[in-house]
């Protein structure tokens, strides 16, 4: 792995870590800093270990060995998965469901926030029916009301068309606007340009290289990256 040197004003830490499913071993990470003070995107091929990655670092999992360390002691982080199902009742039902977590979060922060999604509108609609763009906007509005330091997102924008991809572009800028730094996976190479400041590359369950983005796509150091981008890049 390249570029472990940097400094972070708050970051991640991974030591020794180790996650296994059915024997096999889906992360190795012997020891990796990652920025938790700016947009930062984790790619890499398709099984590559991208979304186990941000469910260790939300907690969802556990790893089966090694650590994770926070530089501030204790984040509060939210994630949004790329499937995430709906109950059998009205968008703001749904939304409104952050507050079994939280109870302090009141209706008219609830109300500012499917104003700020755009779904106002749809409030009473069925949640289940809902398109997969307005869908991904509600979790995003559930991710907002947690008020997180972290939000963690998983392919956020995955088989959405262009108009709604820029909508949730838009969510994720103004989570860090807000004060709450990102961390997402995409296979969007474009979109990575687009809103990440810092990329992490993972392949095979390493993280093989990270990095500012610029000098990321400009002149890769592993021949991993090399080899990703380039598929990446003819596939578009």
């Amino acid at each position: 792995m390249v570029n472990s040197s940097e400094q972070f004003k708050q970051f991640i830490e991974l030591k020794d870590v180790i996650v296994k499913s059915d024997g096999r071993i889906i992360l190795n990470i012997p020891h990796a800093i990652i920025p938790a003070d700016r947009i930062c995107v984790c790619i890499g091929p398709n099984g590559a270990g991208k979304t186990t990655l941000l469910k260790l670092i939300d907690g969802l999992i556990k790893p089966d060995s090694g650590s994770i360390t926070y530089s501030t002691g204790l984040i509060k982080s939210a994630l949004v998965l790329h499937h995430t199902p709906m109950i059998k009742a009205s968008t703001r039902i749904n939304i409104s469901m952050v507050r079994d977590a939280d109870s302090s979060i009141c209706a008219s922060e609830i109300d500012a926030v499917m104003e700020q999604i755009g779904l106002s509108h749809l409030a009473n609609s069925p949640a289940h029916k809902l398109s997969a763009g307005e869908r991904q906007k509600l979790c995003l509005g559930r991710a907002i009301l947690q008020k997180p330091n972290l939000v963690l997102l998983d392919e956020p924008t995955a088989n959405l068309d262009p108009n709604t991809t820029e909508q949730v572009e838009e969510i994720i800028r103004q989570f860090k606007l807000q004060g709450s730094d990102v961390i997402f996976t995409s296979h969007q190479l474009a979109q990575v340009q687009r809103l990440a400041d810092y990329i992490v590359f993972i392949d095979q369950g390493e993280i093989k290289e990270k990095g500012p983005v610029g000098p990321f796509f400009s002149n890769p150091q592993t021949q991993a990256a090399k080899r990703y981008l380039h598929q990446e890049l003819v596939a578009d």
